[in-house]
């Protein structure tokens, strides 16, 4: 009876310190000059992918939520093929311990990532260690963001079925009277993007002006506004959630999505949505509808466990997304839709947070303290947090000039 294949991933400390010792005399050295960080990130290493630019390992999260950086079990295989057909070692060598090797079941999630140069691979060494240590006892529903943003990057990656975002505008005193919706929506065909977005006003709303909210509903930004009756209204959007589930999976966007998914379940609208899923599958899906939410994406990203969710403009401005006319339904779909392809299009999330925002997470105050359970949550400076924020605010003490200081 065959035997069956087992794959799965290496850590990258058993390949790189690890396999070698466990080699005879002779073998050792090509295997860690073949392993040098030097070597590994040169186009010619014999583990380069075509079309990739850099050297592809993999960021692993384990089930205790640490991440590790992997060897895939089919890049070891082939880089012990290749020594040995290159005439580096006699034989070919064996395999790490079977106990080093983690398959599906040891892992909640695994996305590739790439290293364009030597320091890049030694310094996500280093913060992948740093972040572990930062993360313990982190809060839960940290862990669970964290978890969804890397799935969410994995399924964008995948280019699968249609990423849609909606919003809804409603009269500030009466939030039964719908009076803005819009979508912007991306799909792909023979590998391109194919984009669209609109905006519907209600006809019979059109003059109720908002007391406490900005009125903007006059100022689409990505095209001409459509004017519609209220029948219309519900119409149109029933048709648009039905007509994207022909297309695979539907990933419904949402900033907050609890208003809105309200509104589209209201008999206003009457959206026929009867299997709403708000958990990612673990596999590329072939249908369904999933919920995605930019105000939890973005928690993850900046490391926030708790309750507290970023307004839109706010969001976007970290992620230096330009806005205009936001409380347009229109405009807030489209800039939903445009972060996130920013947080799922970036790098993993840690690796993308430090090139955000570089070295802003820990203990900031103190960064020779231990940094365990310090957590990974960025600090962010006044500026950032309020466009109204004075420039010279807050910068240098104030000094109170003599009389003679001020003549002079």
């Amino acid at each position: 009876m065959v035997s069956p294949v087992i794959t799965g991933y290496y850590r990258y400390t058993d390949i790189f310190f690890e396999w070698h010792q466990a080699l005879p005399e002779a073998d050792r050295s090509p295997l860690r000059a073949s392993l040098a960080q030097d070597a590994f990130i040169h186009p010619d290493h014999p583990l380069h992918k075509e079309g990739v630019d850099g050297a592809e390992l993999f960021l692993g999260t384990l089930q205790n939520f640490e991440t590790r950086l992997l060897f895939s079990s089919a890049q070891v295989e082939y880089l012990r093929y290749w020594l040995h057909a290159m005439g580096l070692t006699e034989n070919l060598i064996s395999l790490p311990y079977s106990d080093c090797l983690l398959t599906e079941s040891s892992l909640r999630h695994v996305s590739p990532v790439t290293f364009k140069t030597k320091d890049d691979l030694k310094g996500a060494l280093k913060q992948i260690e740093k972040n572990n240590k930062r993360l313990k006892g982190a809060d839960p529903m940290l862990k669970t963001r964290r978890e969804i943003f890397e799935r969410v990057r994995t399924l964008w990656v995948e280019k699968v079925g249609v990423w849609c975002a909606l919003d809804f505008e409603a009269w500030d005193r009466d939030h039964t009277m719908l009076t803005e919706f819009g979508w912007s929506f991306v799909r792909w065909i023979d590998g391109q993007q194919v984009e669209e977005q609109g905006h519907l006003i209600v006809k019979e709303y059109r003059h109720y002006t908002n007391t406490f909210v900005l009125n903007n509903r006059e100022h689409f930004s990505f095209g001409d506004s459509e004017l519609v009756n209220r029948a219309t209204f519900r119409t149109r959007i029933q048709n648009l959630v039905a007509d994207l589930q022909k297309y695979g999976p539907l990933f419904l966007i949402f900033h907050d999505n609890n208003q809105d998914i309200k509104y589209l379940k209201s008999p206003t609208v009457n959206a026929d949505l009867p299997n709403l899923n708000f958990l990612l599958p673990d596999a590329k899906p072939d249908s369904g509808v999933f919920v995605l939410d930019t105000s939890d994406l973005f928690a993850a990203l900046e490391g926030e466990g708790g309750h507290n969710r970023r307004s839109l403009e706010r969001v976007c401005r970290h992620l230096q997304v330009p806005t205009s006319f936001l409380h347009n339904a229109g405009n807030d779909a489209h800039y939903t839709l445009l972060a996130i392809k920013e947080m799922a299009s970036g790098d993993p999330l840690d690796m993308q947070r430090e090139k955000r925002w570089p070295n802003r997470t820990g203990n900031t105050a103190h960064p020779t303290a231990p940094q365990t359970g310090a957590g990974v949550k960025v600090k962010f400076d006044p500026w950032e947090e309020d466009s109204n924020y004075s420039d010279t605010e807050g910068v240098g003490p104030v000094i109170n000039k003599t009389e003679e200081q001020v003549a002079a």
